[in-house]
């Protein structure tokens, strides 16, 4: 790193902090041989991680786009389960394994619910269907054995994108559909048997169990369930937050020329946050309290930049459109959605 340059990469990062913590060779070990550069790096990169889920900051350089698709619902055919056999299903006239055209992906397929006859019940598919008739179930069927039996398929939950960290808007998942997001606790009282088909409304995000890797599983779950194939574009903060000299993206700074995704002019923040760290955890040294001071005044900065995005802030906006007398036209006075963004009156 030139001396009179911003710090870039993270050898010019780790050669920024060192130099505030007086160690700027970076040869030693702690306790457990562990070597100060490598330290140093891990400081750096959790600072990073920090700086994009502060709450204070919309990160602009992280917003990503991507289109979500919907699968429709599917009731072609007729099925049948034993009493021996409760999770397996028989299809008559079913293409649970056959693509849907043009779409890149099948009538049925591993995560889909299904319902059986006139039961309230929904049940999983465990498994992408292993032919077109025959699909298992994650749970047992608790009805009377089925014969022929009529079932709907549908499916709720969707996978985002792999470097989905968190939505560019708490409140709104996708404005091109005007659909909200709710917290998980509240759509589960609201909708406890998520199996109404429609057009989706109202979403929330989960985060399934792991399966097989440690990549965590985030799905969006929508009401209605969709009642057809809709393209859904939304807005999201990346999880890739760091790139290498090559260009590809990655979570984080593992190589010396990798480098934040972070524009040069805020780089610094993450030398003063990761400072913050050092001071406390390392030293012990109460100067870490002004690291955090300067880490929080750049915040402040980087959040009333013109090029960050205005903050969400109320205002208040007349309402025009009245008819006869005092009656308004228009939305109702409360309602899900994103009246709160302008206070409407």
């Amino acid at each position: 790193m030139s001396s009179d340059t911003q710090p870039t990469t993270l050898s010019d990062l780790r050669i920024a902090l060192l130099s505030r913590v007086r160690d700027v060779g970076g040869t030693g070990t702690n306790a457990n041989s562990v070597s100060i550069n490598n330290i140093a790096n891990s400081y750096l990169n959790t600072a990073l991680h920090d700086l994009h889920v502060n709450p204070n900051v919309m990160p602009h350089w992280a917003i990503r786009s991507a289109v979500l698709i919907t699968h429709d619902t599917y009731t072609t055919g007729t099925v049948s389960i034993t009493a021996a056999a409760r999770t397996t299903v028989t299809g008559s006239s079913t293409l649970w394994n056959t693509a849907v055209t043009g779409m890149g992906f099948n009538n049925a397929r591993a995560g889909g619910k299904m319902k059986f006859g006139g039961l309230n019940e929904i049940y999983t598919v465990a498994s992408d269907p292993s032919s077109d008739t025959a699909m298992t179930l994650a749970t047992r069927y608790a009805g009377d054995a089925l014969t022929d039996g009529t079932y709907t398929y549908f499916e709720d939950e969707y996978a985002l994108a792999t470097d989905f960290l968190k939505p560019a808007d708490a409140r709104l998942f996708s404005t091109d559909l005007n659909i909200p997001l709710i917290g998980p606790m509240e759509f589960r009282r609201r909708y406890p048997r998520n199996d109404v088909s429609g057009k989706p409304r109202i979403a929330t995000l989960i985060q399934l169990g792991f399966s097989s890797t440690t990549t965590p599983r985030l799905r969006l779950v929508l009401h209605p369930c969709p009642d057809d194939e809709y393209s859904i574009p939304y807005n999201y903060v990346t999880s890739y937050l760091a790139v290498s000299s090559a260009g590809a993206e990655q979570a984080e700074m593992t190589s010396d020329t990798d480098e934040p995704i972070v524009p040069l002019r805020y780089r610094h923040a993450i030398v003063a946050h990761a400072l913050y760290n050092w001071l406390r955890d390392r030293k012990d040294d109460t100067r870490s309290k002004e690291a955090k001071t300067e880490y929080v005044d750049l915040i402040s900065r980087m959040s009333n930049d013109a090029g960050i995005g205005v903050k969400d802030r109320p205002k208040l906006i007349v309402r025009t459109g009245y008819g006869s007398g005092n009656r308004r036209h228009g939305r109702r006075r409360f309602q899900t959605g994103t009246e709160w963004d302008d206070l409407k009156i």
